[in-house]
């Protein structure tokens, strides 16, 4: 007969890892395995976005998957048991299984780690709590639909069960739920069709429709549930005049940042309108340089440059303000932050040690970051550390804009729209590349004779390409 502590041996837990800088929440995008899949040390096995990027979570044991115990959608704290694994399959009898309950099953105590080696995974070996973890409703499913809920819930396919009887609280997903109420539509009215006996967004808008004739019940066949939506998705009610829609992820982040950024750097920005025509040529001159063949050359690859060159004759906006010591920290290095729009939202990612970088390696670093950035594959470490930022806000079609400070950086550059503008050339009105270049500093330790002084070197740059050489 195997014991409590031989049966609670076998199952080993893996948290929610701090993937980086503190995080305190993650969200599972993916389950990558289901229950009863074999996974060995160092497969991934999810993937989760943090408040800064996605990121593939790797497990640290050898065994099968016997519980995943989120669906995707779901944020989840770190330190929070996500996955259990039964790491000595056939040595006796899995735990029987939970009791029904109405509210909540509190969750077994994670068993603590063998001593030894053990996988290297970011932010693994969160401390342990000395508090027990918070209950989650709904966990535990009653008779022989558990296994089809449980999968379902987790987003994964299951063998059709048939509906059992109806006892205690309907079942459903939390979208479906949340959707119920707000139709105002109690659960326990509505029949369901998902298998297993799950109510979906299906049955609820027809519980929610006017009342039709019956028609004669005809036996149907096993309906697929209609995949539920993430949580940060808008819940949209036909006739509703709001939409609310969850901050969460990097939104969440972005919004926490910029509000700490503008209310602690008093920012100051200054402004210059620039004939870049020159620059122009030399994107078109490069573009047939054999050097530069297969990198891709862009107005922003000299506009990076030319900020760096003005870093290095200005090194004093290179720096950042430590409030606890009371004290500016001069860096002696460029990491040089490009803000990217992408589908999961704002990002500020970095080239590392930018100064030192050839026009050819920065031409190839931008190309790497920003492709990175547009899959969603940006890790943590790759926005962290950055010193000063380019936001090109013209791509987009504007002029220019007052940008916010990247928190713990010194200034930040937008640069503007590049358009054919009547411009005075030698003495002339000709039509000429113009753009208009925005430079916004924090006053506490840049004072608006070194600002003015990087911007303008900046634009000299843009308007004389040469001067790249000739100060570089």
């Amino acid at each position: 007969m195997t014991t409590m502590t031989d049966t609670s041996a076998r199952f080993r837990e893996f948290k929610m890892p701090d993937v980086g800088e503190g995080l305190t929440e993650a969200e599972i995008l993916k389950w990558y395995v289901q229950p009863g899949d074999t996974v060995t040390d160092g497969q991934v096995v999810c993937e989760v976005e943090t408040a800064k990027a996605a990121v593939e979570l790797p497990i640290p044991f050898d065994g099968v998957v016997h519980e995943l115990r989120f669906p995707e959608g779901t944020t989840v704290d770190v330190g929070e048991v996500i996955i259990a694994v039964d790491v000595a399959p056939g040595s006796g009898d899995a735990p029987a299984q939970a009791e029904p309950v109405q509210e909540a099953v509190p969750e077994p105590e994670a068993e603590e780690a063998p001593k030894g080696r053990q996988p290297v995974l970011v932010g693994y070996g969160v401390a342990e709590s000395s508090t027990k973890r918070r209950a989650r409703k709904g966990v535990a499913v009653p008779g022989p639909a558990a296994a089809a809920v449980q999968a379902e819930l987790n987003g994964l396919a299951a063998e059709p069960a048939p509906a059992p009887v109806s006892e205690g609280r309907p079942l459903a997903k939390p979208p479906v739920r949340k959707l119920a109420k707000d139709l105002g539509i109690d659960l326990a009215t509505v029949t369901p069709t998902g298998e297993g006996g799950v109510i979906t967004r299906e049955d609820v808008h027809a519980a929610a429709a006017p009342a039709r004739p019956a028609a004669p019940v005809q036996p149907a066949p096993a309906v697929e549930p209609a995949p539920a939506a993430p949580e940060e998705t808008a819940v949209f009610v036909q006739g509703a005049r709001e939409t609310r829609v969850p901050v969460k992820g990097v939104r969440k982040a972005i919004a926490q940042a910029m509000v700490g950024s503008a209310f602690t750097a008093p920012h100051v920005t200054e402004f210059v309108t620039v004939d870049v025509t020159r620059t122009m040529k030399l994107v078109a001159e490069l573009k047939e340089d054999k050097e530069m063949a297969g990198v891709r050359v862009n107005p922003l690859l000299i506009i990076a440059k030319a900020l760096l060159v003005a870093i290095k004759r200005n090194p004093d906006v290179n720096a950042s303000w430590d409030e606890a010591a009371q004290e500016i920290v001069q860096k002696h290095y460029v990491n040089l932050g490009i803000a990217a729009a992408t589908p999961r939202g704002l990002i500020v990612p970095n080239i590392k040690d930018a100064h030192e970088k050839t026009l050819p390696q920065l031409a190839e670093a931008l190309g790497e970051l920003v492709s990175t950035a547009r899959e969603g594959r940006t890790s943590p470490a790759a926005m962290a550390g950055g010193t000063v930022t380019i936001t090109n806000v013209g791509v987009f079609g504007v002029d220019t804009g007052t940008p916010i400070l990247n928190p713990g950086e010194s200034a930040i550059l937008a640069v503007g729209a590049i358009k054919l503008q009547p411009w005075v050339h030698k003495g002339k009105v000709k039509p000429r590349q113009v753009t208009t270049l925005a430079l916004s500093f924090d006053h506490r330790l840049v004072d608006g004779e070194l600002g003015s002084k990087v911007l303008a070197d900046v634009a000299a740059i843009l308007e004389q390409p040469k001067r790249l050489i000739t100060w570089a």
